[in-house]
């Protein structure tokens, strides 16, 4: 890996050919690229098959006003890309962010875009405990959120591989563990069993996103932890 200095307002991030550009806290660098073998899980074709279903729903069954929407509610959106530069996705972009997910878990998709031009809010009070004699997870959130109340709106909750004590930043990948449905009412705390083994003293990570009955889909609220006993 090549730490590099660019002229003074140049920026590099992603692929190109062979090598990766990318920065951590020391600076910019470079290094080989590197193909992951890929596995297939049954969860990476379930994600591909809903985004590929979604892709052809846009383009053959929602109406141009259908379409129209999404991008509207687009383009009163603002994206940071990898450089913190603002930019906007598209109408098809929000679609399948709001609908891949809510389709590989068996959901139903939601054909209307939000009339509200806003994310939805990411849970502030996400809280996760580990028990190895349980080999469950607690999670812990604030159930007197809106949310938490609206018929058709959920928090999803997803765990990453438990990792060593020492190991302070993990980046993925997450599996979805469960889901709690506001219409219920959502109601904290939940149980959830771990979908691998862990042992007291090891570092997990947790995330959770809240789906809106409308469509609009929060960013994560991400947390880690030390296992128990």
């Amino acid at each position: 890996m090549a730490l590099i200095r660019y002229a003074e307002g140049q920026q590099r991030s992603g692929s190109i050919g062979a090598t990766v550009h990318s920065h951590n806290r020391f600076g910019q660098y470079i290094r080989a690229r590197s193909v992951p073998v890929n596995p297939n899980t049954d969860r990476q074709v379930a994600m591909r098959n809903a985004t590929r279903s979604l892709t052809i729903l846009w383009q053959n069954t929602l109406t141009q006003a259908q379409r129209d929407a999404w991008d509207v509610y687009a383009d009163n959106l603002t994206w940071q890309n990898k450089f913190g530069e603002v930019v906007h996705l598209t109408g098809l972009n929000h679609y399948l962010r709001s609908n891949a997910q809510l389709v590989a878990l068996g959901f139903g998709r939601i054909d209307a875009a939000p009339g509200i031009f806003n994310l939805a809010a990411a849970e502030l009070n996400l809280g996760c405990s580990a028990s190895e004699a349980t080999q469950q997870l607690t999670f812990t959130f604030d159930d007197t959120e809106t949310w938490a109340n609206e018929a058709g709106a959920f928090q999803h909750f997803f765990v990453g591989l438990p990792r060593n004590p020492s190991i302070k930043f993990f980046n993925g990948p997450f599996r979805y563990i469960v889901s709690v449905a506001g219409v219920t009412p959502a109601v904290s705390p939940i149980l959830a069993t771990t979908p691998f083994p862990f042992v007291a003293g090891q570092r997990m990570w947790v995330r959770s996103r809240i789906m809106r009955a409308d469509g609009r889909l929060s960013e994560f609220a991400q947390l880690n932890f030390l296992t128990a006993a």
